[in-house]
Protein backbone atom coordinates (compact mmCIF):
# COMPACT_ATOMS: atom_id res chain seq x y z
CA UNK A 1 0.00 0.00 0.00
CA UNK A 2 2.83 2.39 0.87
CA UNK A 3 4.43 1.75 -2.50
CA UNK A 4 1.14 2.46 -4.29
CA UNK A 5 0.67 5.74 -2.41
CA UNK A 6 4.27 6.75 -3.08
CA UNK A 7 3.88 6.00 -6.79
CA UNK A 8 0.67 8.04 -6.92
CA UNK A 9 2.41 10.99 -5.27
CA UNK A 10 5.31 10.78 -7.72
CA UNK A 11 2.90 10.57 -10.66
CA UNK A 12 0.86 13.56 -9.53
CA UNK A 13 4.02 15.57 -8.88
CA UNK A 14 5.28 14.73 -12.35
CA UNK A 15 2.01 15.78 -13.97
CA UNK A 16 1.95 19.12 -12.17
CA UNK A 17 5.60 19.66 -12.98
CA UNK A 18 4.91 18.95 -16.65
CA UNK A 19 1.92 21.26 -16.64
CA UNK A 20 4.13 24.18 -15.71
CA UNK A 21 5.99 23.68 -18.98
CA UNK A 22 2.96 22.88 -21.14
CA UNK A 23 2.00 26.44 -21.99
CA UNK A 24 3.95 29.26 -23.58
CA UNK A 25 5.32 31.66 -20.95
CA UNK A 26 5.14 35.43 -21.31
CA UNK A 27 8.54 37.04 -21.07
CA UNK A 28 10.32 33.80 -21.95
CA UNK A 29 8.58 32.33 -24.99
CA UNK A 30 6.81 35.47 -26.16
CA UNK A 31 6.16 39.10 -25.31
CA UNK A 32 3.00 41.18 -25.43
CA UNK A 33 2.75 43.86 -28.08
CA UNK A 34 1.89 47.22 -26.56
CA UNK A 35 -0.20 48.65 -27.98
CA UNK A 36 -1.83 45.69 -29.69
CA UNK A 37 -2.33 46.11 -33.44
CA UNK A 38 -5.55 45.59 -35.43
CA UNK A 39 -5.77 42.39 -37.46
CA UNK A 40 -6.84 42.26 -41.10
CA UNK A 41 -8.70 38.95 -41.08
CA UNK A 42 -11.52 37.22 -39.19
CA UNK A 43 -9.19 34.26 -38.80
CA UNK A 44 -6.38 34.01 -36.26
CA UNK A 45 -3.72 36.17 -37.88
CA UNK A 46 -0.07 35.13 -37.89
CA UNK A 47 2.45 37.56 -39.36
CA UNK A 48 6.05 36.64 -40.11
CA UNK A 49 8.40 39.61 -40.44
CA UNK A 50 11.39 38.31 -42.39
CA UNK A 51 14.28 39.08 -44.73
CA UNK A 52 15.51 36.64 -47.36
CA UNK A 53 19.15 37.29 -46.43
CA UNK A 54 18.61 36.58 -42.72
CA UNK A 55 20.17 33.24 -41.74
CA UNK A 56 17.75 32.83 -38.82
CA UNK A 57 14.81 33.39 -41.18
CA UNK A 58 16.31 30.77 -43.49
CA UNK A 59 16.52 28.21 -40.67
CA UNK A 60 12.93 28.88 -39.68
CA UNK A 61 11.69 28.86 -43.27
CA UNK A 62 11.65 25.05 -43.64
CA UNK A 63 9.77 24.27 -40.40
CA UNK A 64 7.38 27.19 -40.94
CA UNK A 65 6.66 26.10 -44.52
CA UNK A 66 5.93 22.58 -43.28
CA UNK A 67 3.68 23.98 -40.57
CA UNK A 68 1.87 26.20 -43.11
CA UNK A 69 0.87 23.17 -45.18
CA UNK A 70 -1.08 21.70 -42.28
CA UNK A 71 -2.02 24.82 -40.30
CA UNK A 72 -5.58 24.96 -38.91
CA UNK A 73 -8.31 26.26 -41.18
CA UNK A 74 -9.03 29.15 -38.82
CA UNK A 75 -5.48 30.51 -39.12
CA UNK A 76 -4.08 32.86 -41.77
CA UNK A 77 -0.31 33.27 -42.27
CA UNK A 78 0.98 36.47 -43.90
CA UNK A 79 4.60 37.21 -44.75
CA UNK A 80 5.89 40.74 -44.27
CA UNK A 81 9.30 41.54 -45.83
CA UNK A 82 11.35 43.74 -43.53
CA UNK A 83 13.33 46.79 -44.67
CA UNK A 84 15.83 47.79 -42.01
CA UNK A 85 18.17 49.50 -44.48
CA UNK A 86 18.07 50.70 -48.08
CA UNK A 87 19.87 47.62 -49.40
CA UNK A 88 17.00 45.44 -48.16
CA UNK A 89 14.38 47.35 -50.10
CA UNK A 90 14.81 45.55 -53.46
CA UNK A 91 13.89 42.23 -51.85
CA UNK A 92 10.69 43.73 -50.45
CA UNK A 93 9.79 44.94 -53.94
CA UNK A 94 10.66 41.49 -55.29
CA UNK A 95 8.43 39.75 -52.77
CA UNK A 96 5.39 41.88 -53.55
CA UNK A 97 6.03 41.83 -57.30
CA UNK A 98 6.11 38.01 -57.32
CA UNK A 99 3.04 37.92 -55.09
CA UNK A 100 1.11 40.19 -57.47
CA UNK A 101 2.10 37.91 -60.37
CA UNK A 102 0.98 34.78 -58.54
CA UNK A 103 4.57 33.52 -58.72
CA UNK A 104 5.65 33.85 -55.08
CA UNK A 105 5.18 30.18 -54.24
CA UNK A 106 7.36 29.17 -57.18
CA UNK A 107 10.35 31.39 -56.27
CA UNK A 108 10.09 31.84 -52.48
CA UNK A 109 12.40 28.91 -51.63
CA UNK A 110 14.82 29.79 -54.44
CA UNK A 111 15.31 33.31 -53.07
CA UNK A 112 16.09 31.99 -49.59
CA UNK A 113 18.58 29.50 -51.05
CA UNK A 114 20.19 32.14 -53.27
CA UNK A 115 21.03 34.29 -50.25
CA UNK A 116 21.85 31.64 -47.67
CA UNK A 117 23.18 28.64 -49.61
CA UNK A 118 24.58 29.96 -52.89
CA UNK A 119 25.70 33.39 -51.59
CA UNK A 120 24.27 35.17 -54.62
CA UNK A 121 24.27 38.96 -54.43
CA UNK A 122 20.67 40.15 -54.87
CA UNK A 123 21.02 43.68 -53.56
CA UNK A 124 19.65 45.45 -56.62
CA UNK A 125 16.91 45.09 -59.20
CA UNK A 126 19.17 44.15 -62.13
CA UNK A 127 20.77 41.24 -60.26
CA UNK A 128 17.37 40.08 -59.05
CA UNK A 129 16.00 40.26 -62.60
CA UNK A 130 18.93 38.22 -63.93
CA UNK A 131 18.49 35.62 -61.19
CA UNK A 132 14.75 35.21 -61.68
CA UNK A 133 15.04 35.47 -65.47
CA UNK A 134 17.48 32.55 -65.51
CA UNK A 135 14.82 30.55 -63.68
CA UNK A 136 11.99 31.28 -66.08
CA UNK A 137 10.38 34.51 -64.91
CA UNK A 138 8.93 36.77 -67.60
CA UNK A 139 11.36 39.68 -67.34
CA UNK A 140 9.01 42.30 -68.74
CA UNK A 141 6.10 41.30 -66.51
CA UNK A 142 8.33 41.18 -63.45
CA UNK A 143 9.86 44.58 -64.18
CA UNK A 144 6.41 46.06 -64.69
CA UNK A 145 5.14 44.59 -61.41
CA UNK A 146 8.30 45.64 -59.55
CA UNK A 147 7.80 49.27 -60.62
CA UNK A 148 4.03 49.35 -60.18
CA UNK A 149 2.14 51.69 -57.90
CA UNK A 150 0.49 48.82 -56.02
CA UNK A 151 3.82 47.15 -55.19
CA UNK A 152 5.31 50.47 -54.12
CA UNK A 153 2.30 51.00 -51.85
CA UNK A 154 2.76 47.57 -50.29
CA UNK A 155 6.42 48.26 -49.55
CA UNK A 156 5.46 51.55 -47.91
CA UNK A 157 2.83 49.68 -45.88
CA UNK A 158 5.45 47.11 -44.86
CA UNK A 159 7.72 49.87 -43.55
CA UNK A 160 4.82 51.36 -41.61
CA UNK A 161 4.07 47.99 -40.03
CA UNK A 162 7.69 47.56 -38.97
CA UNK A 163 7.40 50.80 -37.03
CA UNK A 164 3.91 50.13 -35.65
CA UNK A 165 4.82 46.64 -34.45
CA UNK A 166 8.20 47.75 -33.13
CA UNK A 167 10.06 45.07 -35.06
CA UNK A 168 13.71 44.96 -33.95
CA UNK A 169 14.94 41.78 -35.62
CA UNK A 170 14.07 38.90 -37.90
CA UNK A 171 12.41 36.51 -37.91
CA UNK A 172 9.59 37.84 -35.74
CA UNK A 173 6.13 36.27 -35.58
CA UNK A 174 3.10 38.20 -34.34
CA UNK A 175 -0.04 36.27 -33.41
CA UNK A 176 -3.43 38.01 -33.34
CA UNK A 177 -1.79 41.45 -33.24
CA UNK A 178 -0.81 40.83 -29.60
CA UNK A 179 1.76 38.09 -29.09
CA UNK A 180 5.33 38.44 -30.34
CA UNK A 181 7.63 35.45 -30.86
CA UNK A 182 11.30 36.12 -31.61
CA UNK A 183 14.74 34.84 -30.67
CA UNK A 184 13.75 31.17 -30.32
CA UNK A 185 15.05 28.11 -32.12
CA UNK A 186 12.83 26.96 -35.02
CA UNK A 187 11.28 24.01 -33.18
CA UNK A 188 10.57 26.18 -30.15
CA UNK A 189 9.07 28.86 -32.39
CA UNK A 190 6.61 26.38 -33.91
CA UNK A 191 5.70 25.01 -30.47
CA UNK A 192 5.00 28.46 -29.05
CA UNK A 193 3.14 29.46 -32.22
CA UNK A 194 0.77 26.50 -31.83
CA UNK A 195 0.24 27.22 -28.15
CA UNK A 196 -0.53 30.89 -28.74
CA UNK A 197 -2.97 30.04 -31.54
CA UNK A 198 -4.75 27.69 -29.12
CA UNK A 199 -4.73 30.47 -26.52
CA UNK A 200 -6.34 32.93 -28.95
CA UNK A 201 -8.88 30.36 -30.10
CA UNK A 202 -9.91 29.63 -26.52
CA UNK A 203 -10.79 33.29 -25.95
CA UNK A 204 -13.00 33.55 -29.02
CA UNK A 205 -16.75 32.92 -28.91
CA UNK A 206 -17.80 29.56 -30.32
CA UNK A 207 -19.87 29.86 -33.49
CA UNK A 208 -23.29 28.27 -33.40
CA UNK A 209 -24.25 25.73 -36.04
CA UNK A 210 -26.80 28.17 -37.52
CA UNK A 211 -24.09 30.86 -37.84
CA UNK A 212 -21.78 28.41 -39.60
CA UNK A 213 -24.57 27.34 -41.92
CA UNK A 214 -25.29 30.95 -42.87
CA UNK A 215 -21.57 31.56 -43.48
CA UNK A 216 -21.52 28.69 -45.99
CA UNK A 217 -24.38 30.28 -47.93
Amino acid sequence: MKNIIRNLIVTVAFLFSGASYAGATAGTDYTLLNPAQPVSTSKIEVLEFFFYGCSHCFHLHGPLSTWEKTMPADVELTYVPVVFRDTWEPMAYTFYALQSMGQLHKYHDALFNAWNVDNIDLHDQSRILDFLGSRGIDRNKFSSAYSSFSVNSQVIRSKQMIRSYGIQGTPTLVVDGRYVITGLQPDQTIRVLNELIAKVRATRPVESKSTKAKAKH
